[in-house]
């Protein structure tokens, strides 16, 4: 139950966590070109909890690049309009969270094909319908679907990448393994080096380990970093260089390394972080407390969620399992 709270209470943290965010400009609503025929507008976190979405420009239809909440799914269709009156062809959901896929229906209602890796269906099945139930207690966008559960991406793939492409462009989906979670997506133009990371890589305080395998996670970063590339566009936070990959990396390396030093030296999580400071209920955060000391160097990362993160640690390294396969 404590869990089932804190991942509900998710989508609503993260819109408060946004006020807390340093080495980032948050600009929501804001769409900029990152390169020729591609947009990133960056989601409205503090007040509406929305995603990141990426446009890219196809010769013939666009290519969206999360679903978003309903709400904010409404708001990149309008700016995929002022951008183009090409057709969004293809949604890609990056992975099976609320805030980036549970705008699935206002999408295809409009004609487009949405897309994901098949983890992603999985992930849906293994926590829906009951997320989606609870978030539309919270929610007035995801209450007005007037559904009883998420709509599952329509086509996936398995084998990756997964290629599209035109006589103008080329955009391949990969999958690298679980980080943030079972089905974590990323979208490459290797023409253009631009990389959309979904939350397997944020530009600020807002990774969520509940559903991670985190011990994994800098290795699949690792894997996106064999790609060239220039341009990162996290599923939260700005636009950045690779630098950004290399931030986040280095944050899941030295949580892990402080935590199991900490095991390694006896101590119980109750010595890391005092019982109930990793708890949020309903969007409100109890105060951020922990013992464990994070390098400056990963200061950007470092945020409101590190209690939960060394909670979600302690318990993958002791009980010998990723977080995700942990009991609910």
């Amino acid at each position: 139950m404590k869990r089932r709270i804190w991942v509900l209470s998710t989508f609503a943290a993260l819109a408060l966590l946004a006020f807390f965010v340093t080495g980032t400009d948050a600009q929501p609503g804001t769409v900029k070109q990152i390169v020729p025929g591609v947009w990133f507008r960056e989601g409205d976190l503090e007040n509406a909890g929305h995603c990141n979405n990426i446009i890219i420009e196809m010769k013939d239809y666009l290519i969206v690049v999360d679903a978003n909440f309903p709400s904010g799914a409404r708001l990149a269709m309008e700016a995929a309009k002022r951008i183009s009156s090409k057709p969004v062809k293809y949604v890609f959901d990056t992975h099976h969270h609320g805030d980036h896929a549970y705008g699935n229906p206002i999408w295809t209602e409009a004609g487009a094909t949405t897309l994901a890796y098949k983890g992603v269906v999985d992930e849906m099945k293994r926590y829906e319908p009951a997320h989606w139930q609870a978030a539309a207690k919270l929610r007035k966008d995801v209450a007005d679907m007037h559904r009883q559960g998420p709509e599952p991406p329509k086509q996936t793939f398995e084998k990756s990448p997964f290629i599209l492409k035109d006589g103008t462009r080329e955009v391949r989906f990969y999958f690298f393994g679980w980080a943030h979670t079972r089905g974590d997506g990323f979208v490459y133009l290797p023409k253009e080096k631009v990389l959309c990371t979904g939350d397997a890589v944020v530009n600020g305080p807002y990774n969520f380990t509940a559903d991670a395998n985190i011990g994994n996670w800098p290795a699949v970063i690792g894997s996106a970093q064999k790609l060239e590339v220039e341009y990162v566009l996290p599923g939260h936070g700005g636009p950045g260089r690779s630098e950004v990959l290399e931030g986040q990396r280095q944050f899941f390396v030295e949580l892990h390394y402080a935590v199991a030093n900490a095991i390694q030296q006896g101590k119980k999580l109750e010595q890391l972080v005092p019982p109930g400071r990793t708890a949020m209920v309903y969007g409100n955060l109890v105060p951020s407390v922990t013992t464990l000391a994070m390098p400056a160097s990963v200061k950007n990362w470092a945020g409101d969620f590190l209690p939960a993160q060394v909670k979600d640690t302690y318990e993958e390294i002791t009980q010998k399992k990723p977080h995700g396969d942990l009991p609910h």
